[in-house]
């Protein structure tokens, strides 16, 4: 009998059974609840896809505001160099035209920024540069936005009014097709 008392006490064994249910509904749990965060890159809208070639268009180069990033990096806005510095000012300068000048767009709503850059083009340098010029629109937006007795343009603002302030200073961002490694 004492052979039998000592064989059940060393037969104690723990139901796993269920133990692969458990884990598998956790996995599931957390598969479904966990968040991924996206790289969601750089918001641009693109025009819709077209067989046809594009119409030439003659643009008055009084309204072009060309900016050129060579692959060395360089930076040239109208053909003449400039520091990534006060590339801001002037964008601002050039599309709001204060002081009306011949050599600066006639009006904010013909104002085009063309932005070119080479292959050989720093990744990092192009975004740079692509983020003062979008600067430039978000300080004019906000500008215009206090002008008009709000605190800032924001998505607080009523959509008319953001509507508004966008007709007013549209932002034109073009962008050309890049050059080959060290073309012009």
């Amino acid at each position: 009998m004492a052979k039998n008392s000592s064989r059940s006490r060393m037969s104690n064994e723990i139901n796993a059974s269920s133990m692969a249910d458990i884990a598998f509904l956790l996995l599931i749990f957390f598969l479904v609840t966990t968040t991924i965060d996206v790289d969601k890159g750089i918001l641009v809208k693109l025009p819709p896809w077209s067989n046809e070639p594009p119409e030439e268009m003659k643009l008055n180069t009084r309204n072009v505001f060309s900016v050129l990033v060579n692959a060395n990096n360089d930076l040239l806005v109208r053909k003449e160099p400039a520091e990534l510095s006060n590339l801001r000012e002037r964008a601002k300068e050039f599309i709001t035209n204060p002081q009306k000048l011949d050599n600066l767009a006639e009006k904010p709503t013909k104002a085009i920024i063309s932005l070119k850059n080479d292959r050989g083009t720093n990744y990092e340098t192009y975004l740079e540069v692509y983020n003062e010029l979008k600067a430039a629109y978000n300080e004019l937006w906000d500008e215009e936005a206090q002008r008009l007795g709000h605190d800032s343009y924001s998505d607080d603002l009523p959509y008319d009014t953001r509507k508004a302030i966008k007709g007013k200073i549209p932002m034109v961002l073009s962008e050309a097709e890049p050059t080959s490694f060290g073309d012009e």
